[in-house]
């Protein structure tokens, strides 16, 4: 069973309170718009059965004006021959054609009003699926935000996140136990550089040629001191 019955229905709608109310508002939704799609087709189709009847009826109304005016001129020339009873019985059949003609006018004009009310549903159906598919589209937004935040949420708060953690951890470890072997293989390792080594020697030699220096002032004094006593 369909949620509308009839256009006025889907007309006089409201969709958020179709909406709210429903269990399932996703699936809601799009019962909606199927059904005002299907609706919006067949007043469509209506619409233009009537258009065809109407030209339909036009044709006929053209054909009955015109075989009215033939009817008119045999009168007139009837009664130029003085034969007044064929002018009569083609004034009866003018009248007869104009008569159908009049009739058929009529039902054209109901036709107009007819298709003038189509019209007008069909601009509240497409402004209704309009909104509906407005509606449509944020509500599979949300529904889709909703599903995201509840993936991240299981996955931040599930067993696979902190085994992945977990495993981070352990690779860590292994990094520092090698960093570590690493730190211990460098201790005790004479790690000068040749320009250190170079540099160290030429310290010892100016050392050495200082301590010569000394010892020479030193011996220089000693007998200078042993003169005086």
């Amino acid at each position: 069973m369909g949620i509308f019955s009839r256009t006025r229905d889907i007309v006089a709608a409201n969709v958020t309170d179709l909406l709210d109310k429903a269990e399932d508002p996703a699936k809601m939704i799009r019962m909606i718009i199927m059904e005002m799609e299907e609706t919006l087709v067949e007043v469509r189709a209506s619409a233009a059965r009537t258009i065809a009847d109407q030209k339909e009826l036009r044709r006929s109304i053209i054909k009955l004006e015109e075989a009215s005016s033939t009817w008119e001129e045999k009168a007139e020339l009837a009664l130029s021959k003085d034969r007044e009873d064929l002018a009569k019985a083609a004034l009866l059949e003018k009248q007869k054609a104009s008569g159908g003609a009049s009739q058929l006018q009529a039902e054209v004009d109901l036709l107009n009003d007819s298709l003038g009310t189509y019209e007008e549903d069909i601009q509240k159906l497409e402004s209704k699926l309009r909104e509906a598919r407005a509606r449509q589209g944020a509500l599979l937004q949300r529904l889709e935000t909703a599903n995201n935040r509840v993936r991240v949420r299981s996955l931040l708060r599930g067993g696979k996140t902190q085994e992945a953690f977990s495993r981070f951890d352990v690779l860590e470890r292994k990094v520092d136990d090698a960093e570590g072997r690493a730190d211990a293989w460098g201790m005790g390792d004479d790690t000068d550089t040749l320009e250190d080594k170079f540099a160290a020697l030429t310290a010892d030699d100016a050392v050495e040629a200082e301590l010569t220096q000394m010892k020479n002032r030193l011996t220089h004094r000693k007998p200078a001191e042993a003169k005086e006593d």
